[in-house]
Formats: C-alpha cells, sequence, structure tokens
C-alpha cells in the first residue's frame, strides 16, 4: 500500500503568532516536505491545482519537476490538476515530459477543483463543469494512447493528425485517478477506463466515502477491468500526532479553530468524529485509519493533508516524521498483510510496463519497441512510413483487446 502527503500550499497566518510565511518561504517550505517525505520512507508526494490567493500552487508541474530533481524515489503526483479548465494537448504533453524526467515517478489525480470563478478565469463555463471533464478526459486518454489523433469535440477547436510530444515514457502514460468527493459521475468514468478513484473525504463522514467507493467498484467490475475488489482506491486524510492525545489537542485546537475552511464551525471533537481528522498519539492515528478498510475494502493509497491552517514549518516537519517514522510503517505492515493476493498494491510506472508487457505477449503481438518513429520531413502526421505502419498496428491490437474485454465484460454478455 502506498502512503504518501499532500498539500495546497496555502498561506495562512499562524494564529498563536500571526505570522504569515511569504509566498517565497511557502514555496520552499513544500520542496522541504517533499523531500523529507522521501527521506522518511513515504511513498507518494501530491500537490493541488489553485489559480487565486491565499494559494500558491498554480503550476503544479514546475514545483514537481523541481521536486523530481531533489528525490529519486518517491511518486510525484497532483491533488488535484483542472481537467476543466487546463486543454488536454497541455497536460498531456507537461505530463508526459515529467514523466520522462522523474524516470516513471509520476501520476495525476485529475479534478474540478472547488474554485467556482475559476472557470470565467479560462474561459470556460461552470454549469458545462462535468461534460467538461468527461469530453476533456477522453481527449487527453487518447492523446497518450494513440500516436495520431483526429478530434472534433464541444469545447475546444478540432485536431487532424496531431502528435503530443513527448510519447509517454515507455509507451505507458502517467496513471489517472480521478478524484471527486460528490460526483457519481466522475466515479462511473474513473471505472469505465479502468483508472483509479480518489475519494479526498477529509471533510465527509466515512458513509458517504463508502457510498462512492462501493459504486466505483460495482461499476469497475462491470466493465471488465476485474473484480470489484480489485478496483484501485485512494483516500484523503488528516492528523495530528504528539507522543499524547492531550498534548495533541491542545498544541492543535488554535489551528482547527481558526483554519480558514472548518475554523468557527464544528468544534475539533465534533469534526474528528464525524470526519478522517484524528488528533491524538501516534497510536491512535494507527487504530483510527486501521479501520478505513472496513468501510471501503482494501485500498492503495492513503495521503495526508499536514501542512495546513497556519502549521509553522518546524511544526509541519515533525508532523512529517512522525508519519513517517512512527505511523506508516505498522499501517503499511498491517494492512498489507490483510490484503489478498489478488488485489493489486498501488500502481507504479515498472508494474504498469510489466502489465503491459505481459498483455502484449498473451495476445500475441509484438513486444513494445520505444524507436523513434517521428519523421522530420513529414509536418502533418509526423510519422516515417515505417513508424506510421506501426502506429497503426499497435492502435488496432489496442482496439481488439479492448473489445476482447468489453465482450467478456457484464455489459458485453448482458447485451448478446
Amino acid at each position: 500500500m502506498q502512503f504518501g502527503i499532500f498539500s495546497i500550499a496555502d498561506i495562512t497566518p499562524d494564529p498563536t503568532t500571526g505570522r504569515i510565511p511569504t509566498e517565497h518561504e511557502r514555496l520552499e517550505a513544500v520542496v522541504e516536505y517533499a523531500t523529507l517525505a522521501e527521506q522518511v520512507g513515504l511513498d507518494v508526494f501530491a500537490l493541488g491545482e489553485h489559480h487565486n490567493p491565499p494559494f500558491v500552487t498554480s503550476s503544479p508541474t514546475t514545483t514537481l519537476g523541481y521536486v523530481a530533481g531533489r528525490t529519486s524515489e518517491i511518486i510525484l503526483s497532483t491533488a488535484t490538476t483542472l481537467i476543466t479548465t487546463n486543454d488536454p494537448v497541455k497536460i498531456a504533453e507537461d505530463y508526459a515530459m515529467l514523466q520522462h524526467l522523474s524516470g516513471g515517478r509520476v501520476d495525476l489525480t485529475m479534478g474540478r477543483g472547488n474554485t467556482g470563478p475559476v472557470y470565467p478565469w479560462f474561459g470556460q463555463d461552470i454549469r458545462q463543469g462535468l461534460p467538461l471533464a468527461i469530453e476533456n478526459y477522453e481527449l487527453l486518454h487518447r492523446l497518450w494512447h494513440e500516436d495520431v489523433v483526429d478530434w472534433e469535440g464541444k469545447f475546444r477547436t478540432p485536431l487532424q493528425q496531431f502528435t503530443s510530444t513527448p510519447r509517454p515514457l515507455d509507451g505507458v502514460a502517467p496513471f489517472v485517478w480521478h478524484g471527486s468527493i460528490r460526483s457519481p459521475q466522475i466515479a462511473e468514468q474513473a471505472a469505465f477506463y479502468g483508472d483509479g478513484f480518489f475519494h479526498n473525504n477529509i471533510f465527509w463522514p466515512i458513509h458517504h466515502t463508502k457510498q462512492m467507493v462501493e459504486l466505483y467498484r460495482r461499476r469497475y467490475e462491470h466493465y471488465g477491468h476485474g473484480s470489484a475488489d480489485q478496483a484501485i482506491v485512494g483516500l484523503g486524510g488528516q492528523f495530528f500526532a504528539r507522543k499524547n492525545s492531550q498534548e495533541a489537542v491542545n498544541e492543535f485546537r488554535p489551528y482547527f479553530d481558526n483554519a480558514p475552511v472548518y475554523g468557527h464551525g464544528p468544534s475539533l471533537e465534533d469534526f474528528t468524529a464525524q470526519t478522517p481528522l484524528t488528533v491524538g498519539s501516534p497510536q491512535q492515528v494507527i487504530d483510527r485509519y486501521m479501520t478505513m478498510r472496513e468501510h471501503v475494502g482494501d485500498y492503495q493509497r492513503q495521503l495526508f493533508l499536514v501542512d495546513h491552517a497556519g502549521l509553522p514549518r518546524k511544526t509541519v516537519l515533525e508532523q512529517i516524521e512522525i508519519l513517517g517514522t512512527e505511523i506508516v510503517p505498522v499501517l503499511r505492515r498491517e494492512l498489507d498483510a490483510l490484503r489478498p493476493a489478488h488485489v493489486p498494491d498501488g500502481p507504479t510506472h515498472a508494474a504498469l510496463v510489466a502489465a503491459r508487457d505481459a498483455e502484449l505477449a498473451a495476445a500475441g503481438e509484438p513486444a513494445y519497441s520505444d524507436a523513434y518513429r517521428f519523421g522530420t520531413g513529414d509536418n502533418w502526421t509526423g510519422l516515417t512510413a515505417e513508424g506510421g505502419q506501426r502506429a497503426q498496428q499497435e492502435s488496432l491490437a489496442r482496439n481488439r483487446r479492448t473489445q476482447a474485454r468489453l465482450a467478456e465484460a457484464p455489459a458485453g454478455k448482458e447485451s448478446k
């Protein structure tokens, strides 16, 4: 199972001192948190995307690219990439580039965000949020899985014989999670493509999270990607830990009470009872998160928000240290021991490449070749004659495998 942290890089006053970090300090801190996360053995660092104050996460690819150069093992992800207001062509290019430069250590979470004005800022209509998410991701998926794309949709100019470059590393696109906390349509979208579903349930009761994950699992099986318990699920979380619970509560309470999102609302006690936020000793955090699988089944990724509400940099670093050295080792050991052998672990580039190669071999298809196949003389298709023929063969083979899978799925059997 994969464990990590995510940040939305909010600039919030420290309620105990009144100090407000500068944008530069906040960005420096994000990089320090990511590098420490790797050092203490965490698997994932994820960064959100916002285009308004008080956040400084407007360019996740820039930040994650810099972090990639400072790390060597940790998976770099987003939380989230705005599929509704970013051009799918630019997403395809940027994250394939990051995938290459990080050695495959990148995946991303698609989402619509929670800031309404971002739509008109980027020339879109918030009333079209769901159709935008569905259409834009369909195009992104094709750009990563087809060398040459013809496209015509509702929300962007058509594409003719377009090739997104660079092509995905090893011919395998970055793994995609679809993030949603309330939209069944997004759970359906994740299931249709066989992608991951990330429910960032940091503000929601567990019964709601359970309903959303169960819907995704049912539909994942319906589309023939595997059994429901093999669907790829991720959850959000929050904690604050000290050696004993009273010390943790006393230290965290002023930050909770004044946080921009939930401050001046429910009490700390009510909020921790109703959401995954856990404030206490490391053992209390372990006990709480050991129960999540009872509600959502065996899942693959658990991310924690640790640097919000104005917490000082030193305190956040201490929380990451506690998470990596005292909490995660126990959770990983216990949860991995409970996971059945047929349920997959968290997705990695190496695992995805191995699965692709096995699928090609089983289908009797040629092994993947990363030989460069784009000619400089043909500015229309970008492909050499030989490369174009190979690309066409690969596309037809993919279509045959997809049709075979759908024919064996419950939906295909019902339609016969």
